[in-house]
Parts: structure tokens; C-alpha cells; sequence
């Protein structure tokens, strides 16, 4: 189906778009502290630095988690896009998953202090760096939701390309832990963290399928 190069979810709902653009703004945010937290993290471990990027990402989740409310309540006391409504609650909650996901990496940092051995630096960097890409891509895709749905797909389409760089980047990071010398108990903690940045981008590509379903809604 052939849509007009400005087909927009809201008309006369501004104080609503721009609370969406704030959260929007709020999750690509998380996801550029996300990346360069592991990238202190890795240089000086626990550190303040580090302490101050985890706080930031806990005060974003926080002003993320305010606005989605506030976007609920607008979108029922004031029987706003009817129908669409259940789509973009769906899409809110999901994409709030991702900031909670970030979080909750970071915390598991700060609380488990994993000692990761110089030769998984430049995987887990890889690693953090793709998935936070999916993110990204992401969050260009929702926004492209509400403003201009043929650019949907587009976006749509990295978020898979980097979900895919991020898998590579954890089974080659997976082989070297597992293929060193270091203890068992070591190897399946360092693991646990793979898996847990790698749940970032797999979690983008689920919202991103969830966002592509939205969109042929839309235009049928």
C-alpha cells in the first residue's frame, strides 16, 4: 500500500508526542552511558567514573518509567488515538524493558565485579558496542512510527543487522572464555554477563517484529 511521505500517528496530541520523544530520548540516551560505562568498566573496573554513569542510567530509568505513566494516563483520561492505543502502550512497555535491561547490567557490574581477563576486553566492547547499535536503531524505528511510517522498515532492518553483529561478537566471545584457562566457576560468570549485554540487542529485535506487526496495522 502506497502511504503519503507524512503519514503521522498524531494530528492534535503535541504535549503527547513530545512526552513520547522524551522517552525516546531517554532509551537512546541509557544506551550511549550503557556503552560507555563497559568501556570504563573495563579500564579501571569499579571506579567512580563508572559509580557516576551507573547513577546517570538509574536517574534516566527513572524519568523513563514517569513518562510512560504519563503517556498511559493521556492516552486514557483523554481517549486519545483509540485506535491505536493499545499499540503504543505495548510499544512504550517494551521499549521500557530495554531501559530496565541496561540497568540491570549495570548493576550486576557494580554488585558482582566480575575480573575480566585482558584478552575478553575488546570482545565485550564489540559485544556492548552492537547491541547498543540495535538500540539505536531502535528507537529511530519508534520514532518513524509516529511521524513517518514507510521509514519504519528501514530502521527495522538495522535493528536485525546489528542484532545478528551482536550474536557473532558473544559466540566469539563465548569460545575465548570458555577456551582459556581460567577456572570453570570464572568462565560461567563471565558468561552470564555475555548473555545479559546480548539480551539487550535480542530484546530490540523483539520489539522491533512487535513494531513491524504495529506498522501493518496501521496501513491496511
Amino acid at each position: 500500500m502506497q502511504l503519503g511521505k507524512d503519514v503521522r500517528l498524531f494530528r492534535r496530541t503535541r504535549e503527547l508526542e513530545i512526552q513520547i520523544d522524551q522517552f525516546l530520548d531517554a532509551l537512546s540516551e541509557s544506551a550511549l552511558v550503557f556503552k560507555s560505562a563497559v568501556d570504563v568498566y573495563l579500564k579501571e573496573g569499579c571506579s567512580t567514573e563508572f559509580n557516576d554513569k551507573h547513577l546517570h542510567v538509574d536517574k534516566l530509568e527513572s524519568q523513563a518509567d514517569e513518562l510512560r505513566r504519563n503517556i498511559e494516563i493521556q492516552l486514557y483520561a483523554q481517549t486519545l488515538i483509540p485506535e491505536s492505543r493499545g499499540d503504543v502502550l505495548g510499544l512504550m512497555e517494551n521499549l521500557d524493558k530495554i531501559i530496565n535491561l541496561i540497568e540491570g547490567v549495570l548493576w550486576a557490574f557494580s554488585i558482582e565485579k566480575p575480573e575480566i581477563p585482558d584478552y575478553c576486553h575488546e570482545g565485550y566492547r564489540s559485544l556492548a558496542d552492537m547491541s547498543c547499535e540495535a538500540v539505536e536503531a531502535l528507537v529511530l524505528a519508534s520514532r518513524a512510527f509516529f511521524r513517518n511510517i514507510e521509514a519504519v522498515g528501514d530502521h527495522n532492518h538495522k535493528v536485525m543487522h546489528f542484532e545478528t553483529e551482536a550474536d557473532k561478537a558473544s559466540t566469539r566471545l563465548k569460545r575465548a572464555i570458555f577456551d582459556s584457562d581460567i577456572k570453570l566457576g570464572h568462565k560461567m560468570h563471565l558468561r552470564g554477563f555475555v548473555e545479559n549485554i546480548d539480551d539487550i540487542a535480542d530484546w530490540s529485535e523483539d520489539v522491533a517484529d512487535r513494531l513491524a506487526i504495529y506498522v501493518i496495522k496501521r496501513t491496511v
